[in-house]
């Protein structure tokens, strides 16, 4: 798993880096401005995929087989339906997303090609989420690894053919999202119909008592709030941004997406606990998943620390390989250097999220959900951008990755303490 999310972290990067070779601030910035919107398909896809996840973990550690197939099917289907009624609302409300996202003129003609290829991918987007997260519940995580990084991989060397070899700019970098996803989505469902045991998407099974879907939404809502909280966390940093010059969110989106260093492999180390957690949970073994959740924590925590403090190091010049501009450079490193102090925050964060839907307690997962780049983040990000400014903008995602990661702690004590609900619960 966390093999996987280094690819795409890797794509992330290379991505960035492609773009930013136009040398043109006001394209890197028109695609970021956009960089929500996939986020926003990210988190429409995980509520089928995640919620899926959670259930089939512990339908297959209570043995119900035949049940965990037709969620899985039930998931597909409804995440097919889901991407199609996205494409749609995208393309009637473009102007009023365009208007959301922050796109200024000098960014509009960039934005809004990037707008459209993406809105038209959405269906491959989204329903690529529920096969990436389901084939693990089997112990499928090479496979679903495989899948991932071949579409991966694909977009990293179409990136170059379609910006630069055949002039597209903005263009070319979402039309090799849109080929790459294709392929993803081609190979994971070729292995959930030929690997999987128990797993299939036979659209005749996907009718599932009511008890089923409310295990999915009721974990895949939350999960899905935490995509959604990133697409607004991002918009809102931009619109702040925006007033300080396009070289800002341009740094910011270089910032970001070096960032993801750290947080794609925080991600690979949760979602791959994610499925014995929830394996274990539904067998009552309590020891164990006691001890996976600890060495998750641990893992993440220390991982996140060595890498950041690398990555805080190197910052000027990493980001310097991407863009000349030396004013987009010193605030990406700048920026990046505050959103990495806090990374093991992150990593506790993230534990505890991914915990809390596998272990099927929706409300925990939803308050991790909304925090970190929602409602804290958002108070925070007034409040310091009132007192401070430009550098209360900055400060604000570090300080409410802090509040989340003691909000974390807070619901963890009261869920697994010597008089935890999740004990009681069995």
């Amino acid at each position: 798993m966390v093999f996987g999310t280094v690819i795409s972290m890797i794509y992330n990067l290379t991505d960035t880096f492609f773009i930013a070779q136009t040398q043109n601030a006001n394209l890197v910035a028109g695609i970021t401005l956009c960089t929500p919107l996939f986020s926003m398909m990210i988190a429409l896809g995980d509520m089928f995929g995640l919620g899926a996840s959670s259930a089939i973990s512990r339908l297959l550690g209570q043995k119900k087989y035949k049940m965990a197939g037709r969620v899985n099917s039930f998931s597909f289907y409804g995440a097919l339906a889901l991407g199609i009624i996205v494409m749609i609302c995208l393309f009637v409300f473009r102007k009023e997303g365009l208007s959301l996202l922050g796109v200024t003129p000098n960014t509009y003609q960039y934005a809004n090609i990037f707008y459209e290829i993406m809105a038209a991918a959405s269906v491959l987007i989204i329903i690529s989420l529920v096969p990436i997260n389901t084939l693990r519940t089997e112990g499928l995580a090479t496979q679903s690894m495989i899948g991932t990084a071949s579409g991966t991989v694909l977009k990293i060397f179409l990136d170059p053919l379609f910006i630069f070899g055949f002039h597209l700019g903005a263009a070319g970098a979402a039309l090799a999202t849109v080929v790459g996803y294709l392929v993803t989505d081609t190979i994971l469902i070729g292995y959930t119909v030929r690997r999987a045991r128990y797993l299939h998407v036979h659209i005749n099974q996907t009718k599932i008592p009511f008890k089923e879907v409310q295990d999915v939404l009721m974990i895949g809502l939350p999960a899905s709030v935490t995509n959604f909280m990133t697409m607004l966390g991002t918009a809102l940093m931009n619109n702040f941004l925006i007033i300080y010059g396009a070289t800002k969110v341009a740094g910011f989106g270089i910032a970001i997406k070096v960032e993801t260093i750290v947080i794609m492999v925080l991600v690979g180390f949760c979602f791959g606990s994610q499925a014995l957690i929830g394996y274990n949970y539904g067998a009552r073994n309590k020891e164990r998943l006691t001890k996976i959740i600890q060495f998750d924590l641990l893992v993440n925590v220390v991982f996140a620390f060595i890498i950041a403090l690398g990555l805080m190091v190197i910052s000027p010049a990493l980001c310097g390989l991407f863009m000349k501009d030396q004013s987009v450079v010193h605030a990406a490193s700048y920026m990046l250097r505050w959103f990495l102090i806090t990374t093991p925050f992150i990593g506790a964060s993230m534990v505890f999220t991914t915990m809390f839907q596998a272990v099927n307690q929706p409300f925990d997962a939803f308050v991790m959900s909304v925090s970190r780049q929602g409602v804290v983040f958002a108070v925070v990000i007034f409040i310091m951008a009132a007192v401070m400014g430009y550098q209360g903008v900055i400060v604000s995602q570090p300080i409410a990755d802090v509040i989340t990661a003691l909000i974390g702690v807070v619901l963890y004590r009261r869920e697994f303490g010597p008089k935890g609900k999740v004990v009681a619960n069995w």
